[in-house]
């Protein structure tokens, strides 16, 4: 009789927390992509793709300093700061959980960055989702999300490609991987659908992001769909990535045709993910 009565407060709880979803959450019909610019006055959708016709090369002097970060929705009160202190002096800021509040807008728009966001969902008001921020504009940025089987609220990914000095692009995949699946099938689907874009792409390669990485059969598709576009996994020292109870790193970078000339995850009480800072250079 326990075990039943247990059974049906589970179920109770988990139906009620689906209706809480479906109450607070909205989902757009189809993934897009939100570009942010100096020259805009506000924020604008755009579906699927943002398209540049005339970038401007992203790294400084073939240097580029990137910060990876799952930043917690912003829900500790020390983001900003934390945020500031990251990614200054950085060419590429990709970040996870970003939740576009006015808050984060005012600080965009003070330290001048434009960039572009995966609308995930919205939750009053504001979207949510991937975003990557740079001085300058890529030539391609493309949504893609996937829906999470249990609380049917997407994770979202970012496909960009980048203007370098040297006449080359960059590929970039920001991504936050689904967490909660039975298998492995969706987290595999959503890897492969983002890796396949970077296939063709002749060009330097930067993939990370939160990956969600907290079991062996996980890091082994993560290894394996990775593997096939010839990326190397960055090592950081000190190394104080967030981890799972299993003791597995949820964070990666990986890179192919770029030097890395620094590595560092450094400890924050700003998210509850601490934040990548790679010193990447082009060869």
């Amino acid at each position: 009789m326990k075990k039943r009565n247990l059974t049906l407060l589970l179920c109770v709880i988990f139906t009620i927390a689906l209706i809480t979803v479906q109450v607070i959450f909205t989902l757009p019909d189809s993934a897009k992509v939100t570009t942010i610019s100096e020259s805009s006055s506000a924020p604008i959708p755009e579906l699927a793709c943002y398209r540049n016709a005339s970038p401007k090369p992203l790294d400084v002097d073939g240097k580029i300093n990137l910060l990876v970060w799952n930043i917690y929705k912003q829900n500790r009160e020390n983001w900003q700061q934390a945020l500031g202190q990251y990614s200054q002096g950085r060419q590429l800021v990709l970040l996870q959980e970003a939740n576009m509040t006015p808050d984060l807008k005012a600080w965009i728009a003070t330290k001048m960055w434009n960039g572009n966001q995966v609308e995930a969902f919205k939750a009053f008001d504001s979207t949510a989702g991937v975003l990557n921020l740079a001085p300058e504009l890529p030539k391609l940025a493309c949504a893609y999300t996937e829906l999470e089987p249990w609380l049917r609220l997407p994770k979202s990914g970012l496909y960009a490609t980048y203007a370098l000095s040297n006449g080359a692009s960059l590929a970039v995949v920001n991504i936050h991987a689904v967490n909660f699946t039975f298998g492995t099938q969706e987290y595999q689907h959503q890897l492969s659908v983002l890796i396949n874009e970077l296939k063709h792409h002749q060009g330097p390669i930067i993939v990370a992001g939160d990956f969600n990485s907290w079991s062996e059969s996980r890091v082994a598709v993560m290894s394996q769909v990775l593997g096939s576009i010839g990326v190397k996994e960055v090592h950081f020292s000190p190394d104080h990535r967030v981890q799972f109870v299993t003791g597995l790193a949820l964070d990666h970078v990986f890179v192919r045709g770029l030097k890395v000339d620094k590595a560092e995850a450094p400890q924050t009480d700003a998210s509850d993910h601490n934040p990548l800072l790679v010193e990447l250079s082009l060869p």
